[in-house]
């Protein structure tokens, strides 16, 4: 019987800690471009394999997606402490570590975003033999994490979402470029945006979840998410919630790499 532990840890930061945070790419860098099943058309991941990768090993994988605005090289190679923690973590832990550009700089993982994720994954599992798929992201990306997972949570292990969104209907921002990836705006086509808001689907959400926010922030609040993380400690998840209370849209070093020290932790243990 699969046990489960709830969790629920809220974080006053008022010390930045960076300390060990990457200024460089550890491991091989790939840019890797395959053709989508849903369209034909040419799309792109970058791929960190970890250091001393053995093509003859099993290895986790761990996918970063990006935030509004940005492409698959945030994760990659951007030294915000979120992009960080990630290339960190996954050489750390001996993860193939993926940052793909899920459709466009603004897909909120609309369908054609979660088609291509869904093909991204199926193709890692057969070209490594992947043992287990993680998914992280920021802003959007954290966003996109969430709704990836509540999609299909069949595919995914663990999820940490930093300053994400967990209910599209109450957030305003950034419509047009939603619209546009989701085939609509909300009046127009709500069955997607329900679809893609993780706050109506805990039972789907079974996997190891963290999650981090700032409390102040305005760009992706916070409310949703915290919403969530109480519905899933209800129901018994293994959930970790980093609140920062000074902080706006963005997640410290320190507590994204604690966030996925968590999820992996909780996942070996079920």
């Amino acid at each position: 019987m699969k046990m489960m532990r709830s969790i629920l840890v809220i974080v006053s930061c008022v010390l930045l800690s960076i300390i060990g945070k990457a200024q460089k790419v550890t491991g091989t860098l790939n840019d890797v471009r395959f053709i989508a099943v849903l369209d034909q058309s040419e799309q792109y991941y970058v791929e960190i394999l970890p250091p001393s990768f053995d093509p003859k090993k099993q290895y986790d994988v761990f996918i970063g997606l990006h935030g509004h605005g940005s492409d698959r090289w945030q994760f990659a190679k951007d030294k915000r402490d979120e992009c960080a923690a990630f290339r960190d973590f996954s050489a750390a832990h001996q993860m193939i570590a993926i940052s793909p550009d899920y459709r466009a700089r603004t897909s909120w993982m609309g369908p054609a975003a979660e088609k291509d994720l869904l093909q991204i994954i199926t193709e890692l599992k057969e070209k490594y033999r992947a043992r287990r798929v993680f998914l992280t992201g920021g802003s959007m990306g954290g966003t996109a994490a969430l709704s990836f997972a509540a999609l299909h949570p069949e595919v995914i292990d663990g999820v940490v979402s930093m300053n994400g969104l967990a209910n599209h209907f109450e957030y305003n921002q950034f419509q047009e470029a939603i619209g546009a990836s989701f085939g609509g705006s909300k009046q127009a086509v709500p069955e997607e945006y329900k679809k893609r808001s993780a706050e109506y689907w805990p039972e789907k959400l079974t996997m190891p979840i963290a999650f981090t926010v700032g409390r102040l922030d305005a760009i992706v609040p916070p409310e949703s998410v915290i919403r969530l993380a109480k519905v899933l400690q209800v129901l018994g998840r293994d959930i970790l919630l980093i609140i920062d209370e000074t902080g706006k849209h963005e997640t410290r070093y320190k507590d994204a790499y604690e966030a996925m020290e968590f999820m992996l932790m909780h996942a070996e243990r079920d």
